[in-house]
């Protein structure tokens, strides 16, 4: 399934969503929030899936993809995360326990990498339990030093910073930069933005 398969955000006729065993995966809309947040949220407790409030999943609703059945009900949802052209990370992505071994999981990734293509992105990462599903698409296990974006953005506030039992993974070439925090990779690859006078009026 292409990232052009998948519903866009306007279109809410169950005639255009790709249906694809039975599971229909497209990109999320602001009305999907709740459903995000209430999931989401649910395995936050024990430390599975970072909390999220909903003012942020509303903000980022647009990083989301959800999977539904053909009749409408929400089944699970994951997010692409942005960090820049060097690095991605698949974020949040979980399906509700009866929806488990249906295959809503692995049809979620495969858009969201497939979207992580479509922006041109080299590298897609993500901090999981379960390493060997992930396998399959292509990641393989790495030293989460190499992800200092991932660990200035998250792992600096995460209460299981100093007991983390997720295991860091990449698909694609290891970044040779980061955007956010301090960074000890040599040769940036990314062009450093500009700085200048704010014109007047703004």
């Amino acid at each position: 399934m292409s990232i052009s398969s998948l519903m866009p955000v306007g279109d809410s006729t169950s005639s255009s969503r790709p249906r694809v065993g039975g599971a229909i995966v497209r990109k999320a809309k602001l009305q999907d929030a709740v459903n995000i947040f209430d999931l989401v949220n649910s395995l936050s407790g024990d430390g599975t899936l970072l909390p999220r409030n909903y003012a942020e999943i509303c903000e980022n609703v647009r990083d989301f993809a959800i999977a539904e059945s053909e009749s409408g009900v929400f089944l699970g949802c994951g997010a692409l995360h942005l960090y820049g052209p060097h690095l991605a990370e698949v974020r949040s992505i979980v399906v509700k326990p009866e929806a488990k071994g249906q295959g809503s999981g692995g049809k979620l990734l495969q858009a969201l990498l497939e979207e992580a293509e479509y922006q041109g992105v080299a590298s897609v990462c993500l901090f999981t339990r379960i390493p060997d599903f992930f396998f399959q698409f292509g990641f393989r296990v790495v030293d989460r030093t190499v992800l200092p974006d991932k660990i200035y953005k998250d792992c600096q506030m995460c209460p299981r910073l100093y007991a983390c039992d997720e295991v860091a993974m990449v698909r694609g070439p290891l970044p040779r930069t980061a955007v956010l925090g301090p960074s000890k990779i040599s040769e940036p690859e990314l062009v450093k933005l500009q700085t200048g006078t704010i014109p007047s009026g703004y």
